[in-house]
């Protein structure tokens, strides 16, 4: 494990995709509002870390690799603060990573203790965020090019679109997709691809109430079909991840979870150390028990977070 986190150092990514500003405000509840029934909460805390694709640059940024984001954030307070957590976490952020007219995509959750009672969303629709892929085609190129692997992370907020999936397709080395298959678009022929159970559904164009227990063939076979992806890994929570190559379903590994406190940002940890455990030499299946060993820290978290390379060892020396 050790050789294999020394080897993640020497990587360059490239991490493309819907970037967010995850807000946490936290308190206690210990009264119902007269005005209406719903709790309240007396705020004693706050705050923020990078969502979306910027989560991503910073999982492949805390194992140690080199990475460069590239996605669209407002001109606003939220994309000032969503700034300065990626560049303090050492993520390059080049001209592709810029501001729109739209603003930053905020998530703000409200946390009584460990538990999150709401979600409001700030954003506008997926047109606000879809990139005037003319203006830097030719840099992208050159960066997709120059990198070990490029993560695609979607969101479904609109960055990712047909034409930038073509162009990544073409030059990168390694491609990894983290889909949103609402989003509609073509998803041709990736590396690896990393959907959650519901997602992976969706793909397949399956409904999972037609079947008593997840249908692992019929998923795998279905997804491959429409899709083309070498490898697939399919998240399912407790139920740990199905690894699929070339079409055929390799075998289900357990979650190394032991505790979940929130699995938020958990898919972006899977995609961020999966990939790198693939450019750094690693098979299909060491690399994901790499990746699914890294999911089980973070979700012992409270909120999005990363793993780091000593938390890693240190799970895997108490597993």
């Amino acid at each position: 494990m050790k050789e294999l986190l020394e080897r993640i150092k020497r990587l360059r990514l490239l991490v493309v995709g819907d970037v967010m500003l995850d807000k946490y405000l936290r308190g206690d509840v210990s009264r119902i509002s007269p005005e209406a029934p719903v709790p309240v909460l007396l705020v004693d805390g706050e705050h923020s870390v990078a969502g979306g694709a910027a989560n991503v640059a910073l999982n492949v940024a805390a194992l140690g690799a080199e990475v460069e984001a590239c996605g669209f954030f407002g001109k606003d307070e939220a994309g000032e603060t969503l700034r300065g957590i990626v560049d303090e976490a050492g993520v390059s952020c080049g001209e592709s990573f810029a501001c729109s007219a739209a603003p930053t995509i905020c998530k703000t959750r409200l946390m009584a203790g460990n538990q999150q009672i709401c979600r409001m969303d700030w954003e506008e629709s997926s047109g606000s965020y879809q990139p005037d892929l003319q203006s830097f085609a030719d840099s992208l190129a050159e960066k997709a090019k120059a990198v070990d692997a490029v993560i695609v992370s979607d969101y479904g907020k609109g960055f990712i679109t047909d034409d930038l999936l073509v162009l990544l397709r073409r030059e990168a080395e390694f491609l990894a997709i983290d889909p949103k298959p609402r989003r509609k678009v073509s998803y041709s022929s990736p590396d690896l691809m990393t959907p959650n159970k519901t997602e992976s559904l969706q793909l397949a164009g399956l409904d999972k109430a037609d079947f008593s227990d997840f249908p692992e063939e019929a998923v795998t076979e279905a997804i491959v079909e429409g899709h083309k992806p070498r490898l697939l890994a399919i998240t399912l929570g407790g139920d740990g991840m199905l690894l699929a190559e070339d079409g055929k379903v390799l075998r289900r590994i357990p979650t190394a979870a032991r505790e979940v406190f929130d699995v938020s940002g958990a898919g972006d940890t899977v995609i961020a150390a999966l990939t790198l455990a693939l450019a750094a030499g690693a098979s299909f299946e060491e690399s994901a028990a790499f990746a699914n060993v890294a999911a089980g820290v973070v979700v012992g978290k409270v909120g999005t977070a990363c793993a780091s390379p000593e938390e890693i060892v240190a799970a895997i020396s108490e597993s």
